[in-house]
């Protein structure tokens, strides 16, 4: 039954070799691996919202929107996972976490008075990551040589645990004009 199977492994892989070439094989590796890195340039629907992740309102009619969608306003430069889907809210921890202390800053523009506020990004930290409701928008994201306006740093130092678990989006005051 061996050499069955071995005879029969040794006739495709004859066939295969004389039916392509080693530029053929590698033209066809590089292709795959070209568009595997293509993916993530891929447009995304983020409107849809999250799957098992009920939209929610704030309720107030001065912060509109929907603090589980990565629309809502307030997350115009936010990286994370959204803690308003973790347990916590849009402004606090879920239960567990604590809120890391170093943060990184952007400024949104609510939609509901057109004016422009600075929104501190902070992560929450303590336990594994949740995992729901990715949401990386980097409207105002700065390159590392600002850390304090880079969004893609671990933020969880100056707490017990560097372990990240999700972000929140705390207004911190209105923007200078300017």
């Amino acid at each position: 039954m061996d050499s069955r199977f071995d005879r029969g492994v040794e006739g495709l892989s004859r066939r295969l070799a004389g039916q392509t070439s080693r530029r053929g094989l590698l033209g066809l590796l590089g292709g795959l691996l070209a568009g595997q890195a293509a993916v993530p340039l891929l447009p995304i629907a983020r409107a849809a919202g999250y799957p098992g992740v009920a939209p929610q309102s704030t309720g107030d009619p001065a912060d509109p929107g929907d603090p589980t969608s990565c629309d809502y306003w307030r997350y115009c430069g936010i990286d994370g996972f959204l803690c308003s889907c973790c347990g916590g809210t849009q402004n606090s921890c879920p239960p567990g976490t604590e809120m890391s202390p170093i943060t990184w800053v952007g400024t949104c523009e609510n939609p509901a008075d057109g004016r422009s506020y600075v929104i501190s990004y902070n992560d929450c930290c303590g336990v594994e990551s949740c995992g729901r409701c990715l949401c990386n928008r980097n409207e105002d994201d700065r390159p590392v040589v600002r850390p304090r306006s880079n969004n893609d740093i671990n933020w969880c130092m100056g707490t017990s645990s560097r372990a990240y678990t999700c972000s929140t989006a705390v207004i911190v005051g209105v923007a200078e004009e300017g």
